[in-house]
């Protein structure tokens, strides 16, 4: 099983975050933080020039729904999406929501990361 989903688009970084935040709009989600993480490993002093942003997608309904489950779960949240580039493609992944909730060892917390990992790989489908 794979802990991660990850799709190639021809889009550049900043059109297929533009994209993203549609799509996910659409299912719910909002984005709550756009990080370029190589913005700030450069400040830092780091050289790091490939383009990396991780971007921080809630569904307030599905947070509220999880932490009044197992509070514990908020480890997990927000989920993160990730778009970089890498050998000159850009590409869009998400660590899946189920293999975190599988450790959680609870039937309806995995439903409900189910059906979050759908919805937000749809998003990433249709930001391609």
């Amino acid at each position: 099983m794979n802990f991660h989903y990850t799709v190639e688009t021809d889009k550049s970084i900043d059109e297929t975050v533009k994209a993203l935040e549609t799509t996910l709009k659409e299912e719910q989600f909002g984005v709550l933080w756009d990080f370029d993480l190589t913005a700030k490993l450069q400040e830092k002093g780091m050289d790091f020039d490939s383009p990396y942003r991780v971007l921080e997608v809630c569904n307030p309904k599905e947070a509220d729904r999880v932490l009044k489950e197992d509070k514990v779960i908020g480890y997990f949240l927000p989920c993160k999406i990730v778009v970089y580039e890498d050998a000159g493609k850009t590409k869009i992944g998400l660590p899946k929501p189920t293999t975190l909730i599988d450790l959680a060892n609870n039937e309806k917390l995995t439903e409900i990361a189910t059906d979050v990992e759908n919805r937000l790989i749809r998003s990433i489908d249709q930001a391609i």
